[in-house]
């Protein structure tokens, strides 16, 4: 009988446990939700209210080079994942984590030309959201990644892997496969190509 009592009121802490986690889990899936809403309808009641601010608001996401990425990680900062699935499956293990290795780099167009091994696996260089995905002239298959530091990394010659555009991408995960042996990046910044010194 003792045993049969321990063993329920065992039962009902696990119980009572998990009815805390789905209640947090709830609870953190409707805060983000009403954030979402009130900056939404907020914006909204802004725009009816003075018209002329759309095309200024227009212009500074659309032709200003508005950075998503950043935005994208302080949301990630302040209110994590926008669905908090984190805790849900475990995900210990790491699918790619390498630097960028190369033999040798030449300058090439706008970027640089780097020598790698035939088959090479890219890895991202800097997490950011897939802006591009096609063919550039002179660059082949292209990739370009609007970095969380707002400089788009365009990386040719590439075939991917499984990422579509406006994905997520973390830094040092796989991007695809080189085509031969050349691997072509290119730093852009502002409508500015920089100089592929100081960021390989």
């Amino acid at each position: 009988m003792e045993e049969y009592k321990s063993l329920s009121k065992f039962y009902s802490k696990k119980n009572n446990n998990s009815n805390k986690k789905n209640y947090k889990f709830l609870y953190k899936i409707i805060t983000k939700i009403l954030i979402c809403l009130i900056i939404f309808v907020t914006l909204l009641i802004v725009v009816k209210v003075k018209p002329e601010l759309k095309d200024k608001i227009y212009d500074f996401v659309y032709e200003d080079q508005f950075s998503f990425s950043y935005v994208n990680n302080l949301y990630k900062k302040y209110f994590g994942d926008i669905l908090p699935f984190e805790n849900i499956v475990p995900n210990d293990e790491k699918v790619f984590s390498e630097k960028l290795e190369y033999d040798e780099a030449s300058l090439y167009k706008d970027g640089v030309a780097l020598e790698v091994n035939k088959n090479y696996l890219v890895p991202i260089m800097e997490s950011g959201i897939v802006v591009f995905i096609g063919e550039k002239e002179n660059y082949g298959n292209t990739v370009i990644i609007q970095q969380i530091d707002g400089m788009d990394v365009w990386y040719g010659n590439v075939n991917i892997s499984d990422i579509k555009i406006y994905d997520y991408v973390q830094k040092g995960t796989l991007l695809g496969e080189v085509v031969d042996n050349k691997l072509y990046l290119v730093f852009q910044k502002e409508g500015k190509y920089l100089n592929y010194k100081d960021y390989i």
